[in-house]
């Protein structure tokens, strides 16, 4: 009961605060403009990795650059102390998405079908063609679908009902390695690392940065 009582209570004062949060009203373009400043510093300031600040600082600092022309810190040393940040926070990231990608893959490793090459790419047949193999510099013909080690689904060319032709070269690394070692007609599973898929480049909302993706992919045709 206590137990219940206390997820309750976080329950309430996590959609209290929420509540709270309102939005001061735009009543000119200075206004309007002032506001879409801040969404562009903040969007660029997230995707380099920085979600947090002392505001009374931050408005500080724009303060005294707009309007006082004088400020506390060098410009060079502003740029070590925000690429300092901003590389750990990057690092920390990076620690804690490529542990749970490293986790699946140690263990996915281990399960029968699947073989890893020497670049980390894993993959396991499910239907082995017997057309030719891809090489550099053509194109391919391809159905598939791709999630996350979490099962969460972020493309399939079988939704759309139209498969896809792209250049191997067009592709992700881990892609374009599967594709030239797989006869047309096949169907592979592959379980492809971080650093072979987009690394430290987030997919819109869909795919996070450093994620390890799983692919189905079918080899329809050599299409050049």
């Amino acid at each position: 009961m206590k137990n219940i009582v206390l997820v309750l209570s976080i329950l309430i004062t996590t959609i209290a605060a929420k509540a709270q949060h309102t939005h001061t009203t735009m009543k000119n373009e200075i206004d309007s403009m002032s506001y879409a400043v801040g969404m562009n510093i903040a969007n660029s300031l997230k995707s380099g990795g920085i979600d947090t600040l002392n505001y009374t600082l931050f408005a500080e600092a724009m303060k005294d650059v707009l309007e006082y022309n004088h400020v506390k810190m060098d410009g060079n040393l502003s740029n070590q102390v925000v690429n300092t940040y901003a590389a750990k926070a990057k690092a920390a990231k990076l620690k804690e998405v490529t542990a749970e990608g490293t986790a699946f893959l140690q263990a996915n490793a281990t399960k029968e079908g699947v073989k890893t090459t020497a670049s980390g790419l894993q993959y396991k047949v499910l239907t082995q063609g017997t057309g030719a193999k891809p090489i550099d510099g053509q194109k391919v013909t391809t159905h598939y679908k791709g999630t996350l080690i979490n099962g969460k689904k972020f493309d399939s060319s079988y939704d759309r009902g139209q498969p896809a032709t792209f250049g191997v070269n067009q592709v992700i690394k881990g892609w374009t390695e599967a594709l030239k070692m797989m006869p047309v007609g096949s169907k592979w599973e592959l379980y492809i690392p971080q650093e072979l898929a987009y690394g430290e480049r987030a997919m819109g909302a869909n795919i996070p940065a450093y994620s390890t993706l799983i692919f189905t992919i079918e080899l329809l045709e050599i299409a050049q």
